[in-house]
């Protein structure tokens, strides 16, 4: 089995990548969060708790909440 590459590991291309990743997952869920608080219950599409949830599932659940769980 192959072993792990840890971060140190990577290249400098491929650390800007994982960077630029993972400050896109935290803008993504920072905006669905703020969104969430803001909104009220009776604009969104099922349980506020449960889009808080969803929005801890990497890029899908912050995505899935613009996409489907906020009403127009």
């Amino acid at each position: 089995m192959a072993a792990k590459k840890r971060f140190k590991d990577l290249g400098t291309g491929g650390k800007i990548g994982v960077t630029l990743l993972g400050a896109a997952q935290v803008a993504l869920q920072g905006a669905a969060l703020k969104d969430l608080k803001g909104r009220p219950a009776a604009q969104v599409k099922g349980p506020k708790l449960m889009w808080f949830a969803v929005s801890f599932m990497n890029f899908g659940g912050p995505i899935a909440y613009f996409l489907i769980g906020r009403k127009k």
